[in-house]
């Protein structure tokens, strides 16, 4: 199972990202939960927000009301979309599905 993650860059305060997780493999994408983490330059990994095969959803109370996560069980894809950035977003972004995890997406938010 290979985990691709795109959608990273560079983008200015209040500005917009939205990452795509592509799950490539023997997995059945549709019944098992898809979540997004990021971990910023010396700091631990942290949960950012998950979703269930069901469509449940939750966020890390430090992206509530301006991150979206979602996903398309026909594409074997996950998003991520990330409005109102703040420089405290700066972190490689990964997503992960089961025990397997993407390589990371950069997102630096600057001033």
């Amino acid at each position: 199972v290979q985990l691709q993650a795109s959608g990273g860059g560079q983008v200015q305060v209040g500005g917009s990202l939205r990452l795509s997780c592509e799950v490539l493999g023997k997995i059945i994408f549709s019944t098992k939960s898809l979540g997004w983490y990021r971990q910023a330059p010396g700091k631990q990994r942290e949960v950012v927000a998950t979703i269930t095969s069901d469509g449940r959803t939750m966020y890390a109370d430090s992206v509530k009301g301006r991150f979206t996560i979602s996903r398309d069980n026909a594409k074997h894809t996950g998003y991520l979309q990330m409005n109102s950035l703040k420089p405290e977003d700066t972190a490689v972004y990964y997503c992960s599905i089961v025990r397997y995890w993407g390589q990371g997406t950069l997102v630096t938010v600057s001033s």
